[in-house]
């Protein structure tokens, strides 16, 4: 099915969802909790538009396939084409923030790891990025500093600050367009704070975008 990214009031975006580019590593505390090291330069990697479903609707985890972890990311929609961009035309060419979960088989993961070999079957797979509505920029003064949560079972497990980042939002776009040209509908995954972990089966899940939006979502049993 074609996922077309929709903003808060309820109209739709002009086009089909493109490429999903997500950055690992982005928040030194979460670097930390997984005995990572922190990163000199952002590590990108790319989840298909097919991993994308609505993280308002009823998240389903395909726990046979091991542990699901949950990361809790800022979502920025890009409007314009990017390449080789300046942090102005970066800046200028995201048009919608929102939330996403990077939902991760953390199992398959650190086995292909183990290996050496790729592993974004453990990030890419159907169903592996839930995206909110977007909030459009021009309503969010002041987007860069904003903050984010999340709260399963009403317990606080993690808190993001765009200004934790260990890369920008400019920064992001810039090294991104330098790879590959990003697209009007392509999402940007800009990283998860610390306090990642299991998605448990049955639980809610309460999303909070400050000054933006907040809802509360299910996890199938």
């Amino acid at each position: 099915m074609t996922f077309i990214p929709r903003f808060l009031d309820n109209s739709h975006f002009g086009q089909s969802l493109g490429k999903i580019v997500c950055v690992g590593r982005n928040y030194a505390e979460h670097a930390k909790e997984l005995n990572n090291p922190v990163p000199t330069e952002p590590i990108l990697f790319i989840k298909p538009a097919t991993a994308a479903v609505r993280l308002e609707d009823t998240i389903i985890a395909p726990a046979i396939r091991g542990e699901v972890h949950y990361e809790t990311e800022l979502a920025l929609l890009i409007g314009e084409p990017l390449s080789n961009a300046t942090p102005e035309q970066a800046e200028g060419a995201v048009v919608g923030l929102g939330l996403a979960l990077d939902l991760t088989l953390r199992d398959v993961q650190a086995k292909l790891k183990g290996k050496g070999h790729p592993w974004e079957i453990a990030k890419g797979f159907d169903g592996a990025c839930p995206l909110s509505s977007f909030v459009k920029v021009r309503d969010v003064p002041n987007w860069d500093s904003l903050s984010f949560s999340l709260s399963i079972n009403e317990e606080l497990r993690q808190i993001g600050k765009a200004s934790d980042m260990l890369f920008s939002v400019p920064q992001l776009l810039v090294e991104m367009s330098r790879h590959f040209t990003l697209e009007p509908g392509d999402v940007i995954l800009t990283g998860t704070p610390a306090g990642v972990g299991i998605l448990p089966r049955g639980a809610t899940l309460h999303f909070s975008l400050d000054g933006a939006f907040e809802f509360t979502t299910q996890v199938a049993s």
